[in-house]
């Protein structure tokens, strides 16, 4: 888990409410609210934020109580065997197992426009790369998205002491409301009921029936998983935002080129107007695109053995791929499971899913499969966890 939450910035609350944020086990002994109450730290289901380190120290703790033996290894090559996969790990070490689950989160995935990514790392970063914000102090930044990634960082880093602006496509941008305490009406909690991904009828069918969402057709599933739950900032970072941050609305980038030292952004608006500026970095908030081409450490082979529908794997209702016995979780899975599998509010469907399909399988394969899970869900650290910001 360290290793995802070094790439989250400092000060950063979680989008999701508390109860929305918990990491999965099956009995829910240990939740956030758990947590908090044995720390004495504040929390609410709703009306109180989750701060990026009370997550972290949560999710830490979580493994020391959950699973202590749990080992944090990477692991550099995987490819398949006669009888089921064999894996290499950055310490030299072999395992082999007849099951492996891929839980791999967003590492891999994050995105960057085609237009912008010619350019060097010194001019050009995701917004994945950032957790230290002080090198940035004193420069001029231009943070380019719209949505949450985006907003906070921008937030951030005006309070960090750059100069910021933020460039986004989107004639507006959109804030979770502020919860004001008060106990909702009837009709409301009839018609925009609550659930782990917000409020609404559609967010708590996304949230609560994932294997009915499987069993829709794939191009409606597609569609859905692109165009539902877009880009929206959490409500405390808008008062680290709104009149703080110059914004840029409704422009796209065309070009960017490096001019005497300095990044010269060539901006497009809807109405065909352009203008053009000069910053000393970009950071492009522009979130994540699964494409199973990045996993640079699955074989050729045993890439091409998987099918894919738009860069992600087509799964069974196991989790299960075209390679029999290779199995994916996460956000790899919103495909086929719709886009709570982006959250943590996921985990535990998953979790569920996946227990169901390993118990099936004889005891010796059970325990290799236990000791090659545990490999793949510590690579680049805690994945069901990291889609939850």
């Amino acid at each position: 888990m360290e290793s995802w939450i070094e790439h989250m910035p400092k000060g950063m609350m979680l989008k999701s409410d508390g109860f929305a944020s918990n990491l999965y086990d099956p009995e829910s002994v240990y939740t956030l609210k758990r947590f908090c109450a044995d720390h004495g730290i504040r929390y609410g289901d709703t009306g109180v934020p989750v701060s990026l380190d009370t997550f972290t120290s949560y999710g830490l703790a979580f493994r020391d109580r959950m699973v202590p033996e749990l080992e944090d290894k990477l692991v550099v090559a995987l490819d398949r065997a006669p009888e089921g996969f064999v894996l290499r790990l950055d310490s030299g070490e072999t395992v082999r197992a007849r099951r492996v689950v891929l839980a791999i989160g967003i590492t891999h995935f994050k995105y960057t426009p085609e237009n912008l990514a010619h350019l060097p790392e010194k001019f050009v970063t995701h917004s994945f790369q950032h957790h230290h914000l002080e090198p940035l102090r004193g420069r001029d930044v231009t943070v380019l998205g719209g949505g949450a990634s985006a907003i906070d960082l921008a937030g951030l880093l005006q309070e960090a002491g750059s100069k910021v602006r933020l460039v986004a496509r989107a004639s507006s941008l959109k804030f979770h409301t502020t919860p004001d305490g008060k106990p909702r009406p009837l009709w409301q909690q009839i018609r925009h009921p609550q659930s782990g991904l917000g409020p609404g009828l559609r967010s708590r069918f996304f949230a609560n029936a994932p294997m009915i969402f499987h069993y829709l057709p794939e191009r409606w599933r597609v569609k859905v998983v692109r165009t539902s739950l877009g880009p929206s900032a959490g409500w405390p970072s808008k008062a680290k935002f709104v009149g703080k941050v110059e914004q840029l609305l409704g422009y796209s980038v065309q070009r960017a080129e490096i001019q005497e030292g300095k990044v010269r952004l060539s901006l497009r608006s809807a109405d065909g107007s352009e203008r053009e500026l000069l910053t000393d970095h970009v950071i492009a908030g522009t979130g994540y695109k699964v494409d199973l081409t990045r996993l640079k450490f699955l074989s050729d082979d045993l890439r091409s053995r998987i099918r894919l529908v738009q860069g992600s794997p087509a799964l069974s209702s196991s989790f299960e791929c075209s390679v029999p016995g290779l199995y994916f979780a996460g956000v790899a899975a919103a495909n086929s499971f719709g886009p709570v599998m982006r959250f943590a509010f996921g985990a535990g469907f998953a979790a569920e899913r996946l227990t169901k399909a390993m118990a099936k399988s004889p005891v010796r394969d059970r325990v290799s499969v236990s000791a090659s899970t545990m490999v793949e869900m510590t690579k680049e650290g805690d994945p069901t966890s990291s889609s939850s910001i």
